[in-house]
């Protein structure tokens, strides 16, 4: 293994000195290149975001913006990165001293007042700018989408960064004005060839090490002479604790580059989902496949993060907050779970048993997350937060019911922040299967919803409205599947 290092705006970089914990903002920041800014420390506000190249969907390569507060600079070992200041000199002409076509745009719309967001709505921004399958986006009833511009630029590439001065028109002016990428513009060109190659890093200073293996393999192994290692994907929930809570790992390994958990298969009775996908590499993949995660996808967190968040971060964390779990339980998901012994099948309402606790032993990683077809065809996913996005759920709640000739022939709901650990809502299912579905039926089904669970008073929401929100949840899902339906 060679030592680590980073390319960062053309340029590699050692990782060392920096200690195995140190996070790619503040990697960079050390370097001189303090454009990229410390905001929230937590992946809120968009503040350090950056590019790095990765596998793409529809070219060789994508530029994807993610957090770097989060991110190892470890983790980035082998990788590409691009800074606000690299975009500079990355622009159409490759010019040093030009700016790139999005910065010229927020400049002269008057994207910028005080300029400390600025930089990562540049690089968000960016990200965008150069999405292979940006396009178009006419409004068929010929009226204005708000969150689409005549450019096809999609604004929730932004809704992982915040803005406490300028106000977001200007900043969505400079969005919907930025057009192709120019012939010669080099980071086009680079999406044309290979991404850069997964590589093994050990990574050792002051008793601490970040180690990455270059097949599933090869980690199970490590994990079993390492089962106290802090296991990381994305890093969207360990760089919190990173931060915010100064926690520390003797040992971390990173399983988001291993092919064996980033692969999806769809076969005639299930489509397995690899662990180690990102959200929008399955969104984009998938492509509303499953009706139910496309409409979890947008709710999830902001773009950013799910630039790095992974399902199997999402279940692995057992947190009883998380978004994908009651998607997941009322998709009667399984998690396939591997060890250095071999791999069994989990399904996901059997996996949680506590507190961020579940089946999975010491040594063992989720490589899979597996959903039964055929899939149901009435689903919602109800998310009740403060904010549209960007925001961690009071309450959320995920549909899945086969209505046959009236009939509810079938229902899974599964729940988030309602008890320790996301749920199946058991006795509900009972209450519609086998009954009309009418609004008698809906609102009967609706009390017993409100009963589910252990809901508790904090500060997102009371224990009381959280089981008035599961009620009129139900109600609501009826409202939408026979909106325009004569009775």
């Amino acid at each position: 293994m060679t030592a680590p290092r980073i390319t960062v705006n053309g340029t590699e970089a050692p990782i060392s000195p920096a200690a195995p914990h140190t996070t790619a903002l503040d990697f960079l920041r050390e370097r001189g290149l303090t454009g990229t800014k410390e905001g929230c420390a937590e992946g809120e506000c968009g503040a350090c975001a950056i590019l790095v190249a990765r596998p793409g969907t529809n070219e060789p390569t994508d530029w994807v913006a993610v957090n770097a507060c989060l991110l190892p600079a470890a983790a980035l070992d082998g990788q590409e990165v691009v800074t606000s200041e690299g975009l500079a000199t990355a622009g159409a002409s490759g010019t040093p001293g030009t700016l790139h076509p999005v910065q010229e745009e927020m400049a002269v719309r008057g994207g910028s007042q005080c300029g400390y967001c600025t930089p990562g709505f540049v690089c968000s921004m960016a990200a965008e700018y150069y999405r292979p399958d940006r396009c178009a986006h006419p409004d068929p009833a010929g009226g204005a989408d708000p969150e689409h511009g005549p450019n096809g630029f999609d604004l929730h590439a932004l809704s992982g960064n915040l803005c406490r001065c300028t106000g977001y028109r200007p900043i969505r002016d400079a969005a919907f004005a930025v057009g192709a990428p120019a012939d010669e513009d080099p980071l086009a060109r680079r999406r044309e060839q290979s991404p850069p190659v997964a590589v093994a890093t050990e990574y050792v200073r002051g008793g601490s090490a970040f180690l990455r293996r270059n097949t599933l393999g090869e980690t199970l192994r490590l994990l079993r002479e390492r089962p106290d290692a802090v296991v990381v994907a994305g890093s969207t929930d360990w760089g919190v604790e990173v931060n915010i809570r100064a926690r520390r790992a003797d040992c971390v390994i990173a399983v988001d580059r291993l092919p064996e958990l980033r692969e999806l298969r769809a076969g005639s009775d299930s489509i397995e989902i690899g662990a180690a996908l990102t959200l929008t590499e399955i969104e984009r993949r998938l492509d509303g496949q499953v009706p139910l995660l496309a409409e979890l996808f947008p709710q999830f967190a902001s773009r950013l993060i799910r630039n790095g968040a992974t399902l199997g971060g999402n279940l692995g964390t057992g947190s009883p907050i998380g978004d994908s779990p009651p998607v997941l339980l009322a998709l009667e998901a399984s998690v396939v779970l591997a060890d250095a012994d071999g791999e069994r099948q989990v399904p996901l309402a059997e996996y949680f048993t506590g507190y961020r606790q579940s089946v999975r032993r010491p040594g063992e990683l989720i490589r899979a997350v597996r959903v039964p077809l055929p899939l149901s065809p009435v689903v919602a996913f109800h998310k009740i937060a403060k904010r549209r996005f960007d925001d961690i759920s009071s309450v959320a709640v995920a549909f899945a019911l086969d209505v046959e000739d009236g009939i509810v022939r079938k229902a899974r709901i599964g729940l988030g922040g309602v008890a320790a650990t996301p749920i199946r809502a058991l006795t509900t299912e009972e209450a519609l299967e086998g009954r009309p579905w009418t609004a008698e039926t809906a609102e009967a089904a609706a009390r017993v919803l409100r009963a589910e669970g252990t809901p508790m008073n904090d500060q997102r929401a009371s224990a009381a409205y959280r089981s008035a929100m599961l009620g009129q949840s139900l109600v609501k899902l009826y409202a939408q599947t026979t909106e325009g339906v004569s009775s």
